[in-house]
């Protein structure tokens, strides 16, 4: 796998080598080591949760303040606007955010640690999306911070408005929100 630090230096984008010809590919997803690797630290996953959405669905930008969650995520089917913010006060890049296609078609994946906000957009008529996570999801801890935060400004790829969830119409403002030490 190729393992490019993005602009956030502890959000990683993964690449795997795929190998393929007339009759299909094939590559491999995971492998805990070189992932590890990649990333620099040991990470432990234990869940796995897969979300299928229509076009201008945007889900996020979500966190938990308490357990939070590292992620690694990847589209099975379609295309996404992928987006991590860092919400670690002590960070340099505090309030910043990267942004990345992913698609089944490059098969790339982002790892996000613990600490972000994590959002995506469905940019094709629907998508599957695929994440692992490093704790479990507690509700009672989760946040949503606003998609359209002008301090944030995030150069989403769409036009007009999303369609959001409830929770995340109540998006905070990073002004607002909670975040991490």
């Amino acid at each position: 796998m190729n393992a490019t630090r993005m602009s956030i230096p502890d959000v990683v984008l993964i690449e795997p080598k795929v190998f393929g010809d007339e009759r299909g590919f094939f590559y491999e997803s995971f492998n805990q080591r070189a992932f590890n690797q990649a990333i620099g630290r040991e990470v432990t996953f234990v869940q796995d949760n897969h979300s299928r959405s229509a076009r201008t669905v945007l889900r996020g930008l979500h966190y938990q303040i308490q357990h939070p969650q590292g992620k690694l995520v990847r589209v099975t089917h379609g295309v996404v606007y992928d987006v991590a913010v860092d919400l670690r006060r002590s960070s340099p890049t505090f309030g910043q955010y990267v942004g990345v296609e992913l698609s089944a078609e490059n098969k790339r994946m982002l790892w996000i640690p613990e600490g972000f906000a994590h959002g995506f957009v469905v940019l094709s008529e629907n998508a599957e999306f695929l994440y692992k996570t490093t704790d479990f999801w507690y509700p009672e801890f989760e946040r949503s911070l606003a998609w359209n935060d002008p301090t944030v400004g995030i150069a989403w790829p769409f036009e007009g408005a999303p369609a959001l969830s409830a929770k995340d119409q109540a998006g905070k403002l990073l002004a607002d929100a909670e975040h991490f030490a």
